[in-house]
């Protein structure tokens, strides 16, 4: 049985793959790196690998449409991102918001550890279509962002490629070993909203780790006109 996340995609992503072949491969790719909706590679690729076991597609074309597919992807989230930089400041609900002090640390994590960052991103379920915003965010050089996004989405292709050719029929097996991470990341989201709507409502303190805070009601004694009149603690 096919995990949820993947298994309303399914269908969908079969018959465009089936229907248009390559620019149907390139296009589900550079909507999968995009990230907008979140399209999982671990349908998409494992199922391209089928067709060119059944002689649908063939091997070369294949891993070029879909590699080019996804940096395509990648550049437009990239570019998003670094547009978007100067509207980030005071973004946010609540407490939680996005400040210059904040855009400045992400410039120098990117500035030292971008590559890395983007080169492992590239492998992780999920986050792989995610890290190309605050790349572009960071200013990260482009041209060292499609390097390292190359070096990570390559064997992340290939491997996936692979393994569709390799099981054939039941490519879907590939989607099993990826059940816990999916589950991790739903759980991680809804906790994440979770947080953001306490702390907007004022309920937790934002910051790490969380706390409650603490709303008190001091009843002071009856006076004319306060009876029952509850006033907030003195500092």
């Amino acid at each position: 049985m096919t995990f949820s996340l993947f298994g309303s995609l399914v269908d969908a992503i079969t018959t465009v793959l089936t229907v248009v072949g390559l620019p149907g491969l390139f296009a589900l790719m550079a909507v999968e790196s995009f990230g907008i909706p979140p399209i999982p590679s671990e349908v998409i690729i494992p199922f391209a690998g089928f067709l060119i076991a059944d002689g649908t597609l063939a091997l070369e074309p294949t891993i070029v449409v879909a590699i080019v597919g996804g940096l395509v992807g990648a550049y437009v989230a990239y570019a998003v991102g670094r547009w978007w930089r100067s509207r980030l400041v005071g973004f946010g609900i609540g407490q939680l918001r996005i400040s210059e002090h904040d855009l400045i640390r992400m410039d120098a994590y990117f500035a030292q550890h971008g590559e890395i960052t983007v080169a492992i991103a590239r492998v992780v379920p999920g986050i792989r279509s995610y890290v190309s915003y605050p790349a572009g965010t960071a200013r990260m050089s482009p041209w060292r962002f499609g390097l390292y996004t190359l070096l990570g989405s390559v064997p992340w292709t290939l491997g996936l490629l692979y393994a569709g050719i390799l099981l054939g029929a039941d490519w879907r097996i590939v989607t099993r070993y990826f059940f816990p991470i999916d589950v991790a990341l739903v759980v991680l989201i809804v906790l994440g909203v979770g947080y953001l709507v306490l702390v907007a409502h004022g309920d937790l303190t934002p910051g790490w780790p969380p706390r409650w805070t603490r709303r008190r009601r001091v009843v002071t004694p009856d006076a004319p006109g306060t009876e029952g009149e509850a006033r907030p603690p003195a500092p």
